[in-house]
């Protein structure tokens, strides 16, 4: 794959999941929220296993697999898309985004405090500190009115980061021979399952009727085919080829396409104080990784030095 084919699939992905926030707020005006998160994994999950089924072992073979699918169904699926979907109902998509861009910073923390003998350098624990003082100026918490309906919202997303961040780090600690996409097939599933006992332990009204709106069919196709199902596949391709690092970079592009999207399609404003928290979030990124962003840098420069 050339450089210019890799350069434009980071940017098709990164497009895919940018405008994912934009349909997710979209559908969130027909559909209740934790219903529509599980119709959205439902679809993908099936999707994706059928692809696993194509190219890999299509189940678990091992209590460990079995343990890892449980992980990333609680907490990459269930609880990251519960809070997100649930917080996404009073703020903006590129907000929304934004806020979980964070999630590669916190994935280093969770990892570095998980692991002992691989501690955060005293730069990385100001890096974490500079991307949580980034989401601090999105969400802007007001003393007075910690319960307002946004800083609630915005709040919940952060805890959507949190359980993704968690998610991803337990995931690779467990310490299973499972093809990747295997395990998100069976996650999707799994993670959409768990969604729909909350929903109906929620008791959230249940209406067919509201389903086949043209917007809400457009946002939950969108979803599973497109950001899920398709963008997956995009991420896998990407990750054999850029690796780890280069492909956080798509969280940090996603907000960009989110903020547009979400201006031409619902009208939403991006406020001055959250490009400048998305700024402060960058800049954490950025002293947190560093160092691998230095290896990946060098080994650019020797790929294109021997071409």
């Amino acid at each position: 794959m050339s450089r210019y084919q890799t350069l434009s699939l980071f940017l098709v992905l990164a497009a895919l999941w940018g405008a994912a926030f934009v349909a997710i707020s979209a559908g969130l005006s027909h559909l209740p929220p934790i219903l529509f998160a599980a119709l959205r994994y439902d679809i993908a999950g099936l999707l994706m296993l059928g692809y696993a089924a194509a190219v890999a072992d299509w189940r678990p073979r091992d209590r460990a697999g079995w343990w890892q699918v449980l992980v990333g169904a609680g907490l990459l699926i269930a609880a990251y898309h519960a809070f997100l979907f649930v917080g996404q109902l009073h703020t903006t998509a590129a907000a929304a985004a934004i806020v979980v861009s964070l999630s590669p910073v916190l994935s280093t923390g969770f990892a570095r405090a998980l692991v002992p003998t691989d501690a955060l350098s005293p730069v990385g624990l100001v890096g974490v500190v500079v991307g949580l003082v980034g989401v601090a100026i999105v969400v802007r918490p007001d003393p007075s009115s910690l319960l307002a309906a946004d800083a609630v919202a915005k709040g919940l997303v952060f805890c959507a980061a949190l359980a993704f961040a968690l998610g991803s780090v337990l995931t690779r600690r467990i310490d299973a021979d499972l093809p990747i996409e295997t395990m998100e097939a069976w996650s999707m599933l799994g993670g959409a399952a768990m969604l729909h006992l909350v929903s109906l332990a929620l008791g959230e009204p249940i209406v067919p009727a509201d389903w086949i709106h043209p917007e809400a069919i457009g946002a939950l196709a969108y979803l599973s085919v497109g950001a899920s199902a398709v963008g997956f596949l995009i991420y896998f391709e990407l990750l054999e080829r850029l690796g780890a690092v280069e492909i956080n970079m798509v969280s940090y592009v996603a907000p960009i396409v989110a903020a547009v999207v979400g201006w031409l399609y619902l009208g939403e404003v991006v406020d001055d104080a959250a490009l400048v928290g998305f700024g402060v979030i960058v800049v954490g990124f950025l002293l947190v990784k560093r160092r691998a962003i230095r290896r990946e840098l060098g080994q650019v420069r020797s790929r294109e030095a021997s071409e």
